[in-house]
């Protein structure tokens, strides 16, 4: 806190105890009250005017502040943070001082800006449907936005009384894109005649046409024209033999014209990204993991449309390479706000901090229910808001034991909107690496409930880890890998009982490479292939040499290999991480036995020699000799083959070539075989 920087803390009217001298520590100076937005209002207003960053313990009257002190022109900071809630409100309140302390810290960290992706929707509406529903929805729709009703398949379905938008038949065979840029291929289209009488006729059908909308109502009841389609904006989608459902699919429809911001939620970077070489395919989790189909190969690596990506965080989770990285906020603002809660907690005398990673749109609310209609957040449990818990990669995980949490827990819905199972991939690997290192097992618990007493349960019987006695204080920024990085040295640094290898599962993107030495011919493949790096060799000297920090076991390698001497060895070993790139394999170069120059290595010529010798026409009996051409450098070798004069057209005479006629024509003359006479 700069010296600048006020903070107010409210007992919201003595409901809650305040630790004067614990919030000192942790905080230091500060201005208590207890009906802040009230009686006591002039505090704030006074400090507000001398335009002083301001923080305020308390959100449900954040409005009021902010009125305030735009009425008063405040152009400092205001910050808010909710301790009542979170903390004051609990059974557990008297013991809760160190824990406000740690959420009012961490609530000053600064949060990068949020970057946004614009999307324009000039309201061309497809309202796709098979009945009078969707004509009806059209009529209603129909003033404010360009309708086009197209029937799937329909039965009779009675004309309307005014043509004022087309009604079309036709069936969707496949969809893409979003609001304001939806292109879809539809089949069996077809005009509906004008002299439809008691039901509606169409002409003749066409396949493979083409349209496009800007928003998409469907209300025919198949099968969803997306995957995940509830988080595909500008498609609408309700079962047409619900009224209210589709009453709410009409009354938003309506809103959609204009432009609309949403957050951009992954920041990527191509050519980190490992997803191919050379056609070979090397990582595709996120590929695996994305419910929207925002992610899609695209050469040698992925494309991710920031349109439809719908902010889950998936791919950034689990992304070894930090090519995807979440940008709401970016994971290296995360762990500053994680650590300054801990730290605080840790100086306010607060013990085996329990930290619980929660959204705002299901955590907030268990949180608040909690406080007001049970016995509130334990005083141990510091709750951290992120916009995803799906986000979370192993260096949330890292960082949270290393700054000395003693267990994590994340709260999700009973029947969540996002597919965790790639974060319960990640939450396993980051556990077997805490359990690793002494910190205890089960440590990091996901609570999936929508009940809050539930939640309550699970966090009281959350035991807790072994305490580091020497928590890490760095400061994380940077770039995603380059902080996980950071984050495992730290843990490794406040284990318990460091170990210098801990053995991971396959998949997991950490670890070294098994080459068989004997088999390496140092061709190069695989540092061709490598996309991190992690490979490399030396201009000077026929070497391999591997880093194994920045190993992302992608595979390409593996796979890469002609000799396929290459594996996996999926692990996290601390001392390799620590030491510079290792020589996998050396050999000394083969010199040209014409001009000198180095070339190759002597196992690979001494190889190609033994193979040909003697063994090829071009290289036995009297042309024995020419053998030497395969010890030459490039230019040699091309020189002396041209002075030799070298006729390729001495070669044996090869057997012809028999066509399935001759076999048939010599069996025939011959009454037998030909391969055998």
């Amino acid at each position: 806190m700069t010296a600048e920087n006020r903070l107010f803390v409210c007992s919201c009217e003595k409901t809650m105890p305040l630790d004067g001298a614990v919030l000192e520590k942790g905080c230091g100076a500060h201005t208590r009250a207890d009906q802040l937005c009230g009686a006591q209002l002039d505090l704030v207003k006074a400090v507000l005017g001398s335009n002083a960053p301001v923080t305020i313990a308390c959100t449900q009257e954040s409005p009021l502040f902010a009125e305030v002190a735009e009425d008063m022109g405040a152009t400092a900071p205001l910050t808010f943070v909710n301790i009542r809630e979170t903390a004051g409100w609990s059974k557990d309140a008297a013991l809760a001082g160190p824990k406000m302390a740690a959420l009012i810290a961490a609530a000053r960290e600064d949060m990068p800006p949020v970057s946004l992706v614009s999307m324009q929707s000039d309201g061309v509406i497809l309202i796709y449907g098979r009945d009078d529903v969707a004509i009806d929805a059209g009529r209603r729709l129909a003033d404010t936005m360009d309708v086009t009703v197209m029937l799937s398949r329909p039965g009779d379905v009675t004309p309307p009384r005014l043509r004022d938008f087309p009604v079309v038949k036709g069936h969707v065979r496949n969809a893409k894109g979003h609001l304001g840029a939806f292109e879809l291929t539809i089949d069996e289209t077809a005009l509906a005649s004008p002299s439809s009488r008691n039901r509606l006729v169409f002409g003749a059908p066409a396949n493979g046409a083409t349209s496009h909308c800007d928003v998409i109502l469907d209300l025919s009841g198949y099968a969803p024209l997306f995957p995940a389609s509830d988080l595909r904006d500008g498609y609408l989608r309700a079962d047409p033999r619900d009224g209210a459902a589709v009453e709410r699919a009409i009354a938003k429809a309506a809103t959609m014209v204009g432009t609309f911001d949403k957050p951009r939620y992954v920041n990527f970077t191509e050519n980190l990204c490992a997803h191919s070489r050379s056609k070979i395919t090397g990582c595709t989790r996120c590929l695996d993991l994305c419910p929207t189909g925002a992610i899609t190969p695209n050469g040698d690596h992925v494309a991710i449309d920031e349109n439809i990506c719908a902010g889950c965080g998936a791919c950034a989770s689990v992304c070894p390479t930090g090519a995807a990285s979440y940008a709401l906020p970016p994971a290296d603002a995360v762990e500053r706000r994680l650590r300054a809660l801990l730290r605080t907690y840790r100086a306010a005398g607060g013990q085996n901090a329990l930290v619980l990673l929660h959204d705002g749109e299901h955590g907030e609310p268990m949180i608040d229910a909690l406080a007001r209609f049970g016995d509130g957040l334990p005083a141990h449990v510091l709750p951290l808001r992120i916009n995803e818990i799906t986000q979370l990669s192993y260096d949330i995980f890292a960082a949270a034991f290393a700054f000395g949490a003693t267990g994590v827990a994340l709260l999700a819905h009973h029947q969540p909107k996002h597919d965790l199972s790639g974060l319960k991939g990640v939450i396993a690997t980051s556990a077997q690496i805490i359990a690793g290192l002494g910190f205890g097992d089960d440590l990091i618990q996901l609570i999936e409930t929508d009940d809050p007493d539930q939640l309550q349960d699970a966090l009281v019987a959350q035991q807790p880890g072994v305490v580091s006695l020497k928590p890490a204080s760095f400061e994380p920024r940077g770039t995603k890998r380059s902080v996980m990085e950071t984050a495992f040295r730290e843990l490794h640094l406040a284990a318990p009982a460091p170990v210098a290898v801990v053995a991971l599962e396959r998949g997991a993107p950490f670890g070294g490479l098994d080459i068989s030495i004997d088999g390496c011919t140092l061709c190069h493949s695989c540092v061709t292939a490598c996309p991190t790096g992690a490979l490399s060799d030396n201009p000077d000297m026929p070497m391999l040499k591997f880093t194994e920090s920045v190993c992302v076991q992608c595979g390409l390698c593996e796979a890469t290999c002609p000799e396929k001497v290459i594996t996996l060895a999926p692990r996290l070993d601390f001392e390799a991480w620590a030491a510079p790139a290792r020589v996998m394999k050396e050999e000394k170069p083969f010199h040209c036995i014409s001009c000198g120059n180095a070339f190759g290595t002597k196992s690979t010529i001494d190889r190609i020699v033994s193979k040909l010798a003697d063994k090829h026409w071009m290289f036995s009996g009297p042309n024995a000799k020419r053998i030497d051409v395969v010890r030459m450098c490039d230019n040699c070798r091309v020189e002396s083959v041209m002075n030799e004069s070298f006729d390729p057209h001495g070669a044996p005479q090869r057997p012809p070539i028999m066509t399935t006629e001759d076999y048939i024509r010599a069996r025939d003359k011959n009454g037998r075989d030909p391969v055998g006479s």
